[in-house]
């Protein structure tokens, strides 16, 4: 026993200083890509609080060298549309994120079923229409007149609730649950809606967290749908109303009415202001689903 534990103690320890030095490279590269990713919304949001001037004159800092509200004072001008706009697009982004998570990850699951036998045409069909569309005008028929949705907040999110591409990430997720899952379900006496709300569900958050993070941005910075299907202004949401104020703003500059000075009004920095109001509210949401969006689209990829 001694000389065993003579000889176990007289073996040098294990170096780990490469190892050590490996990952310190690789933690100062990622804090590098975050300055990198990081430094623009800086710029934007202290250019949003910049007089319009010193833009011109000094360019983009880091802060603000002469701080005005100028470009705020324009967006919230109007409050009570602007408050209005971003319950119309809350509403549609909860319900459309929502409804969409339901179709896409049902349809994902027929799909991903070798059991089923029109799986294949269904996705044969499911994949055609990444490749064409119907257009815009065959689209707007369809959506404004046949279906009477034109003035209605249905038109903001019922023709977006199925992405392709969507269903295609859940269907190669889902294939990924064994088959043996479904059969000892089956024997016990579970159905399919409760094999797929107490078993599918369950193990296909990474997915359904991607998807959804995915079509939540969809429906946010939609703002096409709110100008082709809807003429109140009560249905504008914050996209479409901001970048029609954009566009007014534009246009008096452009024209300059008597008695109006183009430098009066804050072009700039209210186009920074705008990305500052639509991209603000994102920032606190994406954390939350940071951790199963690189996983989801990961496995989805490599089963599909």
């Amino acid at each position: 026993m001694k000389t065993v534990t003579g000889t176990v103690a007289s073996i040098p320890p294990v170096k780990r200083e490469r190892p050590q030095r490996f990952f310190l490279a690789v933690h100062l590269i990622f804090i590098l890509l975050c300055v990198i990713v990081t430094v623009p919304f800086v710029i934007i949001l202290a250019a949003s609080f910049s007089e319009e001037t010193s833009l011109y004159r000094d360019g983009y800092w880091l802060w603000p060298h002469q701080f005005s509200l100028d470009a705020y004072e324009v967006a919230f001008a109007n409050s009570r549309q602007l408050i209005q706009s971003y319950t119309v697009t809350i509403a549609t982004t909860v319900i459309g994120t929502a409804l969409g998570l339901w179709l896409m990850t049902t349809l994902g699951y027929v799909l991903s079923r070798t059991d089923y036998r029109y799986r294949n045409s269904l996705s044969f069909y499911v994949f055609f229409t990444m490749l064409f569309r119907g257009g815009l005008v065959p689209t707007y028929i369809l959506v404004a007149k046949w279906l009477g949705m034109q003035n209605t907040i249905y038109a903001l999110f019922v023709p977006a609730l199925v992405n392709a591409f969507y269903v295609l990430i859940m269907k190669g997720f889902l294939r990924s649950i064994p088959n043996a899952l479904y059969e000892s379900a089956k024997l016990d006496g579970a159905s399919e809606l409760r094999i797929f709300l107490r078993i599918v569900i369950p193990l296909s958050t990474p997915a359904i967290a991607t998807v959804g993070l995915l079509t939540g941005l969809q429906f946010w910075n939609d703002w096409f749908s709110s100008i082709l299907y809807t003429d109140d202004s009560n249905l504008l949401t914050l996209q479409a109303m901001l970048y029609r104020m954009l566009s007014n703003m534009q246009f008096l500059s452009v024209i300059q009415p008597a008695g109006l000075d183009s430098s009066m009004l804050p072009q700039a920095s209210f186009r920074m202001a705008i990305c500052v109001l639509a991209v603000g509210p994102l920032l606190f949401v994406f954390p939350f689903f940071q951790r199963f969006f690189t996983r989801g689209l990961t496995v989805g990829s490599i089963k599909g």
